[in-house]
Formats: structure tokens, C-alpha cells, sequence
């Protein structure tokens, strides 16, 4: 079956060639130094950081992972996205130190906060981080969005899915590797009004299939619209207990996502991946000055509010149409024999609304801001990866590197970065979903870095040894919960019940990185402690306790009245989001 008409066509050949006709300008005008290339010559205005965070943020995990988590469990997902609350740390909290400190990248700044050791244990966790998470998710999303559109293309054995995952490396690499991050940038603004004007209009049109607002409501029911219920078991909502007990499975989590790890675990993920996590950070670091910086958070966390609306929503509508049998395609696709919801199709909810409710030419616009979104996360992934590997190992191997040998090295990084993402895919294909996947390899890998930044700004006493120790011990503990995990995902076979290796197996990913918390906290500051203080003079101006009185100053001049007016808007934003999905 052909989804897309030749008008469709049209519209994603234009929306390419705007987008390519962008980077051949931005290419144009680069000069390829070191700066230009990974910052952007630091010159970036604040609503083209915003828009960047925002697109390198919204990518695989939302178009097809967040989407199905709609489908699957309704609004529970919302308290990831709600977290734009995080973004005004960044931009209140640690922009400042960020951008005082002109570092290019995170691992840099730990650095100057602790050791050079901190700073390659780092950028190696972060590199590993990518091909696990980002890198492999976003191809794979790529194959998922193809392979829903335009099933029927087949070429030398490949299917519609992995003719998919290439072209979208190979158009994304191609002005990712030649243009930089401004290349990036640039594109990604454009690829954010695409993305979100497309994304508004599957919403529209889904709720027009469907009957309104209220029908949605009715047919997909109460539940599905409740923030909490879905993390509160039945029949434990008056003592909140978040394990169930039995003599067989004692360590089992009987909900998807209990309250307590969401409470505690999901700030902290947020934390590392808003404040900490070189690919958003990056375009932080891009901008012209804290003032620009912080008002791109500021924008960005705003943006952050709609994934709800146009991703989240959408994929309730979609389990909707299946179940009322108002889709009978959708029906087929996402429901098995018993109506019941089968979570591994679930990831197709969004491209399944895009392929059934839209009319052509509307189809092709919104096919482009699917692009868009895969795209712009992918682009910004390989940006940062290439800038981690040439600043944080290359240039420290070969001080004395140009200009043009460090660009060079950054092009070649993201070219083997592409390759390891490509080999990874099957374990994501044997995983729970695309969502839980990306939730839980980023659980794992998130503690320790979250530690050493967070608890080494606010506490000048912890020093390079309590750093070492902490990520090491925490990034030793993520990898085993991988190892372990891993197996699983690719065979469908467990553990011997009740075995360590299935205890450690069928804890609850949340609550296995709450413990990786706790572990790195204790060791970061009782090494520290039982070690000799770092030097004051050496970390001036890196935590709120060297912070000199100019410092202060500046950081207070960087901000108007009207900075605060719209942070505390958008807090009370999610205070309201949050009181209506609580019903």
C-alpha cells in the first residue's frame, strides 16, 4: 500500500531542500576553527539556542517512543516531559558556571573542577552514552518512521526499516559533519517550527477522527488521563507502596513507573540530561552571553511544555481509534486478538495517525516534521559526540593539532559513531519499548555524572579523588545492570528465578538508579572527606562558595525583571498541567 501521493512528495522534497539550502549557506559562511565548528564561533542569539535545545531534545524517543507510551499507559509519561522546570536550572543554576569558565565541553569544566582524569572518565561515559542511547535510537526510529510510510520499498534485500535508518544517517551526517554546530543550530530552528506546527496538526485531525476532546476522553477513559494512577498499584493507594510482595517474587515492581521512582529518580535523570549532558549543553555554550544563554533556556523550557500535547496525546488518540474500532487499519496494527494493546506495535502509533487521518499534501508536511525531529536529534547527537572525542581525547594526545586537523577529526568521530550505532539496533528491536529502553539506559548512567557536577558546584570542600571514585564506582555499577540486561533483551529469556542475576534483572530500573545515587553520593563525599581539600585558589568562580564579589555581580546584570516574569510562568504552567491530568 502507497501512503504517500505525489503532492506529499512534493512537500518533503521541499522541506529537504530548505533545509539542505540552509546548510549550504551556513557552510558557506563558516571559517573552520575550532570554535566556529563545535560552538559556533560562541556567537548564537537566544532564540536560536531555545530552538535548539528544544529540536535536539524532541527526536526518536518522542515520535515514536513517547507517542507509544501514550498508547500503552496514557499520560503517565507526562512527568518526564513536565520536568521543563529542569532547563531554568540550567539557566539560573549552572549556565553561569558554564559559561564563566568558556569550557567546550562538560567533561572540560569537571576538569577544572576536580582533574584531567575526571574529564576523560567523563567524556568516556558520555561517548558510551550516545552509541547506547541516542545514536542507535534515533536510526532506529528513522527505520520505524520508514518502515510505517512507505512499507512497500525494498532494495538489494533491505527493508523499507533499514533503508530508513541509512538514508537518515547519510542526509543527516552530510551537513552534520560539514557544517558544525552552526549548521546544526540553524537547521534545527527551522526544523522546530516544522516539527511543532506538524505535530499540532495530527493532534487536530486525530481529535476530528475521533469526535472531540470529550469522546477521547470517554473511549480511552479516566485512567489513561491520570498522572498518578497509572504509578499508584491498586490496592496500595492508602499506604503508597511501591513493591508488592510475594514469596516468589519479593523484589517485583508491579508498576511500569511506582510513584516513588518517579518522585525521586526522574529529577535526577532530568537534572543530568537538562544541566549536565554535553548534547544540550553544547548549545548553551554556543551562545553570546549568559543574558542570551539563559533566555534560550528560558525559551526552551516554554517549548518543552507541548511534547504532552502533540506527542503524548496523539498517541492516546490512536489507542483510541483502535479500540472504538473507528480505525479498523489502526485497529489491526495496534490491538491483538483480545483488544489488548501489543506494546512492541505501540511504537508505530504516531506514523500509524499520520499515514490514516491526514489528507495529502497535510500528510507530507507532517512526514517532514517527522524528519525533522529524527534529524535534528541526530545531528545534534553527532555534533556533540565529535566534540567530546576531539576536544577531550584527540587534542589532549596531540596538543599542538590546527584548526583544520581538529575539524577534520571531528568528521571522521562521527562517522565511526554512526557505524556503532548501526550494530547496536537489534537490542533495541528485543527491547520492552523504545521509551522504557532510553529511560533505562539513561538510569543507569546518569547518577554518578549528576553527583560530581550538582554536588561539586554546590560543596567546594569534595575534591578530584571523591570525583574519580564516584564515577567510576557508579559507571562500574550502570555497566554490570547492562550486561545483565542485555541477554534478556535479545534472547526473551530470564534468569533463574530468584538467582542474584534475576534480582538484579527485575528491579525496576528507576529504583536500581536510586541506588547508584545513594552509592556515589556516600562515596564522592566520604573520600573526599577523608582526603585533603582541593585548592580554593585553583577552583575560583567553579562552585557558589569561590564565587568572588564580581562574579556575583555579573551574574545579577545578566538578568532583566522580565527573565523572572516568564520562569515563574513557566512554572506555574506545570503546576497547572499537573492539576488537570491529576483528576
Amino acid at each position: 500500500m502507497t501512503v504517500l501521493t505525489t503532492l506529499d512528495w512534493i512537500m518533503v522534497i521541499a522541506y529537504f531542500s530548505l533545509i539542505l539550502g540552509i546548510a549550504w549557506w551556513v557552510i558557506k559562511q563558516s571559517n573552520n576553527t575550532s570554535s566556529e565548528y563545535f560552538l559556533a564561533g560562541r556567537n548564537l542569539g537566544w532564540f536560536i539556542v531555545g530552538a535548539s535545545i528544544f529540536a535536539s531534545n524532541i527526536g526518536s524517543e518522542h515520535l515514536v517512543g513517547l507517542a507509544g507510551s501514550g498508547a500503552t499507559d496514557g499520560v503517565a509519561l507526562a512527568h518526564y516531559e513536565l520536568h521543563a522546570w529542569c532547563l531554568l536550572v540550567l539557566g539560573w543554576v549552572m549556565a553561569p558556571f558554564y559559561m564563566r569558565s568558556k569550557v567546550f565541553t562538560m567533561p572540560e569544566f569537571l576538569e577544572r573542577r576536580f582533574s584531567p582524569t575526571a574529564r576523560w572518565v567523563l567524556s568516556l561515559i558520555s561517548l558510551v552514552a550516545y552509541v547506547l542511547t541516542k545514536v542507535a535510537v534515533g536510526i532506529f526510529a528513522g527505520g520505524i518512521v520508514f518502515s510505517v510510510l512507505i512499507p512497500e520499498v525494498n532494495f538489494m534485500g533491505l527493508n523499507s526499516f533499514w533503508i530508513g535508518s541509512i538514508l537518515v544517517i547519510l542526509l543527516t551526517g552530510a551537513y552534520t559533519i560539514l557544517g558544525g554546530m552552526r549548521a546544526v543550530a540553524y537547521t534545527e530552528a527551522i526544523q522546530t517550527i516544522i516539527l511543532i506546527f506538524g505535530s499540532i496538526l495530527v493532534t487536530w485531525y486525530g481529535l476530528d477522527a475521533l469526535g472531540g476532546w470529550s469522546e477521547l476522553k470517554r473511549i480511552a477513559g479516566s485512567e489513561m488521563f491520570n498522572l498518578w494512577k497509572p504509578l499508584v498499584p491498586e490496592g496500595l493507594e492508602g499506604t503508597w507502596a511501591p513493591v508488592k510482595t510475594d514469596t516468589q517474587m519479593a523484589w517485583y515492581f508491579n508498576s511500569n513507573y511506582p510513584w516513588l521512582s518517579m518522585l525521586f529518580c526522574a529529577p535526577i535523570i532530568g537534572l543530568w540530561y537538562w544541566c549536565t549532558d554535553q548534547y544540550i549543553v553544547q548549545r548553551t555554550l554556543s551562545a553570546a552571553n549568559l543574558t542570551e544563554a539563559r533566555r534560550g533556556t528560558i525559551a526552551a523550557a516554554f517549548l518543552k511544555l507541548l511534547p504532552v500535547f502533540i506527542f503524548i496525546i496523539p498517541g492516546i488518540i490512536c489507542f483510541a481509534l483502535a479500540s472504538s474500532g473507528k480505525m479498523e487499519s489502526i485497529s489491526n496494527v495496534l490491538l491483538d486478538e483480545s483488544g489488548q494493546v501489543i506494546t512492541q506495535n505501540a511504537q508505530q502509533a504516531f506514523p500509524l495517525l499520520v499515514a490514516t487521518i491526514l489528507p495529502s499534501g497535510v500528510r507530507g508536511l507532517v512526514v517532514a516534521g517527522l524528519l525533522a525531529a529524527l534529524m535534528s536529534s541526530l545531528a545534534g547527537v553527532f555534533n556533540a559526540s565529535s566534540t567530546l572525542f576531539t576536544m577531550d581525547f584527540y587534542s589532549k594526545f596531540r596538543p599542538n593539532s590546527s584548526e583544520k586537523s581538529l575539524v577534520r577529526i571531528g568528521r571522521i568521530a562521527t562517522g565511526i559513531m554512526v557505524i556503532i550505532g548501526l550494530l547496536w539496533i537489534p537490542v533495541i528491536q528485543g527491547s520492552r519499548g523504545l521509551y522504557d529502553y532510553l529511560q533505562g539506559v539513561q538510569s543507569y548512567l546518569a547518577p554518578p555524572i549528576f553527583v560530581v557536577f550538582f554536588f561539586g558546584v554546590f560543596m567546594k570542600r569534595l575534591n578530584a579523588k571523591g570525583a574519580l571514585w564516584a564515577l567510576a564506582i557508579g559507571f562500574a555499577m550502570g555497566i554490570f545492570r547492562l550486561i545483565v540486561d542485555t541477554p534478556v533483551a535479545l534472547s526473551g529469556k530470564t534468569y533463574e528465578p530468584n538467582s542474584f542475576l534475576w534480582i538484579v534483572n527485575n528491579t525496576f530500573f528507576q529504583y536500581y538508579s536510586l541506588l547508584i545515587l545513594i552509592v556515589c553520593a556516600v562515596v564522592m563525599i566520604g573520600v573526599s572527606y577523608a582526603t585533603p581539600p582541593p585548592s580554593y585558589s585553583k577552583i575560583q568562580g567553579l562552585t557558589f562558595g569561590t564565587l568572588s564579589d564580581i562574579d556575583r555581580a555579573e551574574n545579577k546584570a545578566s538578568y532583566t525583571r522580565n527573565d523572572v516574569i516568564f520562569s515563574v510562568l513557566v512554572l506555574v504552567l506545570i503546576l497547572i498541567a499537573y492539576f488537570y491530568f491529576s483528576g
